[in-house]
């Protein structure tokens, strides 16, 4: 698997669909479908090769493993685990990364913004904001469920939004799944990619926008797909 992934990495100029030509990947690889851990490595392009960014850090993710989620890659005729709303899993596939954000000001170059605990995004599938960020006090709420992007607890301290499931645009499926981020915490989640807070600090100075950075994500079968489904050059 190693020899297959580097491989990918090293010729890695991405054609398919709307994949940008990215030069900063985060890969995270789990064991199986159902494992809530696994193993992030983050890689940047310099010429025309790809090279380890420090060193691989253990995760947590969905507490009922993953499963194909939507993003820029095609789910494939023969899913038999598609993420769907509330089903605990974190989503498989190559996602862009939004904003990075923070309960305070952080000095770094990728766009990063501060959220209120007046900031929610939606996870109720009945809601025209379905699998948005909003301020609640700018729009007429019509939401029962949502996430709040500040809380007591540290989670969304620091995090990234990860752009499954076409976040803050239009397109979201209803019950594809909403509100994954990266973040910090030490157990299993809902459907989020976790770490602590020194890891998650790190990664967000380390991105870079005009490096288009990507997350790929999912068990060793699923990168290996991904590698024979999309179109290299």
């Amino acid at each position: 698997m190693k020899k297959i992934l580097l491989g990918f990495l090293f010729t890695l100029i991405i054609t398919y669909a709307q994949i940008p030509d990215t030069k900063q990947l985060l890969v995270v690889t789990t064991k199986n479908w159902s494992v809530p851990s696994g193993v992030l490595q983050r890689y940047e392009k310099e010429g025309k090769r790809w090279y380890k960014v420090g060193k691989a850090i253990d995760i947590k993710l969905g507490r009922n493993g993953v499963g194909w989620g939507r993003g820029l890659h095609k789910i494939p005729d023969d899913a038999k685990i598609i993420k769907k709303e509330g089903d605990g899993k974190a989503p498989a596939g190559i996602f862009e990364l939004k904003q990075a954000f923070g309960y305070q000001p952080f000095a770094v170059k990728y766009p990063y913004r501060i959220y209120k605990e007046t900031d929610h995004c939606v996870d109720d599938v009945n809601s025209r904001f379905y699998n948005k960020i909003v301020d609640s006090t700018k729009i007429k709420i019509d939401y029962r469920s949502k996430e709040r992007m500040k809380f007591p607890k540290n989670y969304y301290k620091y995090g990234i939004v990860v752009n499954h499931n076409h976040i803050d645009e239009k397109g979201a499926v209803p019950g594809a799944g909403s509100c994954i981020f990266i973040h910090i915490k030490k157990v299993p989640t809902a459907g989020c990619t976790v770490m602590n807070e020194r890891e998650m600090k790190e990664i967000i100075k380390w991105l870079d926008a005009n490096k288009h950075p990507l997350l790929i994500q999912g068990t060793m079968e699923v990168v290996d797909r991904l590698m024979k489904k999309i179109s290299f050059k």
